[in-house]
């Protein structure tokens, strides 16, 4: 799923940790890397996040009902 114009980067990783299943961003090369890890949070997505704001990403969350949290995230805040 594609995911754009998140705001609320902190409340993005909160709905992120509480999903069951694993969360990958796929990268633009057609990596996927584990959002849930704290070292990819930190490291490898320091330059998505610069400005506080992320404007695009490609998701895969392995789980329907994580999908439908990280819908609900999109949709409602």
């Amino acid at each position: 799923m594609k995911v754009s114009n998140i705001t609320d980067v902190e409340k993005f990783f909160k709905v992120v940790d509480s999903c069951k299943g694993r969360v990958e961003l796929v990268t633009g090369e057609g990596d996927r890397l584990n959002l849930k890890s704290q070292l990819t949070k930190y490291v490898s997505l320091a330059t998505i996040f610069s400005n506080g704001e992320i404007p695009e990403l490609e998701l895969v969350a392995s789980d329907a009902e994580d999908v439908e949290k990280l819908m609900d995230f999109m949709l409602n805040g």
